[in-house]
């Protein structure tokens, strides 16, 4: 596993990208700061979950660095690509900067993880690779960002049929995925080597 930055400033890497002031960073940070605490709270509740908090911190207020390559104006974005790319190239960007475990979770965490069959099925700017969540913190981040949407700045934290109707929409395969994690983190397994073994490749939950 990649050694952990402590000294890592997400705020400093955004503003480095975003302006201060602008809607896009403001954003970002509001939306970070929202999925970081939720976060948190299901470790607080949960002390089985063995989980690095400080990279959980980190990396949810970084997850959504690469929406400013997308178009999506509604959140303040001029780019040129569909908004689904928006993981990929925060990857990129991450990856640039030496922060290879945090732009995972940047790739990982849209939808709730695309695997490359959906990416091909659905015709995805994608590559051609699975995308899905895979360590504790990527699942954990996944999950807890599916509770903010940021158009509405984080105001509503969505229920959780709320978050099941929205990916419905999408795809069922989608909603499935996050039930299982929802399950994962709303109970305390045998052990934690159970936990590290529910979900395969494609989301599905093993016995």
């Amino acid at each position: 596993m990649e050694p952990l930055n402590t000294c890592i400033d997400p705020k400093a890497i955004i503003t480095a990208f975003y302006p201060a002031g602008s809607r896009t960073r403001n954003l970002l940070l509001r939306h970070g700061e929202l999925v970081g605490r939720k976060a948190i709270e299901i470790l607080d509740r949960s002390p089985w979950i063995d989980a690095d908090r400080e990279f959980v911190v980190q990396a949810a207020m970084l997850h959504d660095i690469g929406v400013g390559r997308t178009r999506c104006p509604e959140l303040g974005c001029t780019g040129t690509l569909p908004y689904v790319c928006h993981g990929v190239e925060g990857r990129a960007i991450l990856d640039k900067l030496g922060l290879g475990r945090h732009g995972l979770v940047c790739e990982r965490h849209v939808g709730v993880g695309i695997s490359a069959d959906q990416a091909m099925r659905r015709k995805l700017p994608l590559p051609a690779r699975d995308m899905i969540p895979l360590s504790v913190e990527e699942r954990l981040i996944c999950y807890a960002d599916k509770f903010f949407s940021k158009t509405d700045d984080g105001r509503h934290e969505k229920t959780i049929d709320e978050i099941i109707a929205g990916l419905t929409r999408y795809e069922a395969e989608y909603a499935d995925r996050f039930l299982t994690l929802h399950r994962l983190f709303n109970r305390n397994p045998v052990n934690t080597a159970g936990f590290a073994a529910t979900i395969s490749i494609h989301g599905k939950t093993q016995s």
